[in-house]
């Protein structure tokens, strides 16, 4: 038996082994595991939304001698990330910053082409542009090729009430949208092509979606002239239920007058702000009518131009674009407008309306 009770010895040291060494494996893992930091989780990578809205400030910028940035530094920044096209159809350029950008995208391969106004054809920035071989087409006629709008790569679309220009971008009031949708460029592509390559100002198209869901938001898209544009504004007004709010440079129609003056009868929040130069100028027929009905409406405080064209509905849906609210706009001039219905979107609208309608009623108030 002695060679038994041996190994019975050395199998219970050797499970005793086991287990120490057991033990201390844990008790080390153990230990590590409370020193060391826990691990971080990669930060999601948030994808951009399908659109950012921007606003002038003139305000600060007004005042300054060589005023920089702003929105133009947005818009050039997507001219700079340009990979194949851009398409611009502006009213009126002469700001060098753009062309300076749609000059560098030419020249690295971006296929860049431009309709315009033939009242600007003699800006400086045009004849740049002509001369760096950047195709230009002008409406030449008397009505106005009024679209602020441009399509990148098939895949974003700027549009507003903003001219390239510096007075639009640093002394006028002024909103441009950036919608990242293949969807909302087809619509504005199929526009400017109408411009550009069949020459076809006197009667816009009829947008190829007009009217979209863009991550749950309906838009819609309208051109002009000869488009329809009214009917579907004078469509949300009669709709609207308890707040109307607006910003015109020009404001002139009176069926859209006519409407406010029913809406506010039936107790609907009317409040509005004018362009002074306009209504002092009596171009705004509307100023008047709204005036005399006892609407709320106030002259814009800034001393150069209020140029906003938007109507906030119900801080639901907004009104946007080019589109004055004029006969010119319905029916002779090149235009586009965009009617969203948004909560969050006219939220920031009417934050900017706001502002406007204080300074309104302060108009010495920097």
């Amino acid at each position: 038996m002695p060679k038994r009770r041996s190994a019975d010895r050395r199998t219970t040291s050797l499970i005793a082994t086991l287990i120490t060494l057991v033990v201390a494996a844990l008790v080390w893992a153990a230990q590590s595991f409370l020193a060391a930091p826990a691990p971080v989780a990669p930060l999601p990578v948030a994808e951009p939304a399908w659109h950012q809205l921007y606003f002038t400030d003139p305000d600060r910028t007004a005042g300054l001698r060589e005023p920089a940035g702003g929105l133009p530094d947005a818009v050039v920044a997507t001219f700079n990330a340009a990979q194949q096209t851009i398409d611009l159809a502006v009213y009126e350029i002469d700001l060098p910053v753009y062309a300076d950008a749609l000059i560098a995208a030419r020249q690295r391969g971006v296929r860049v082409r431009l309709v315009t106004d033939s009242d600007y054809l003699d800006e400086a920035p045009l004849q740049t542009l002509r001369l760096a071989g950047v195709p230009v087409v002008d409406d030449r006629r008397d009505a106005f090729m009024h679209h602020k709008f441009a399509v990148i790569d098939g895949a974003l679309v700027w549009t507003g009430s903003m001219n390239f220009t510096f007075n639009d971008a640093y002394r006028n009031n002024n909103n441009m949208l950036l919608v990242r949708s293949a969807r909302l460029a087809e619509n504005f592509t199929a526009q400017f092509e109408a411009l550009f390559e069949d020459q076809q100002f006197n009667r816009a198209i009829t947008a190829p979606r007009p009217a979209l869901n863009l991550s749950g938001t309906l838009v819609e898209t309208y051109f002009s002239p000869q488009g329809g544009v009214a009917a579907h504004v004078l469509d949300v007004l009669r709709a609207a239920q308890t707040s109307v709010h607006f910003m015109a440079f020009a404001f002139t129609r009176s069926d859209f007058s006519e409407v406010l003056i029913e809406k506010a009868r039936a107790g609907v929040t009317v409040q509005g702000v004018f362009e002074r130069r306009q209504v002092e100028a009596g171009a705004d027929g509307a100023w008047e009518a709204l005036r005399r009905a006892g609407l709320d409406v106030r002259q814009d405080g800034n001393p150069y131009v209020l140029h906003h064209k938007v109507i906030i509905v119900d801080r639901q849906i907004v009104v946007t674009g080019s589109y004055n609210f004029s006969r010119n706009a319905e029916d002779a001039n090149n235009e586009n407008v965009l009617i969203i219905h948004d909560a969050e979107i006219a939220g920031q609208y009417l934050k900017e309306w706001e502002r406007v309608w204080e300074r309104a009623g302060n108009p010495n108030s920097q």
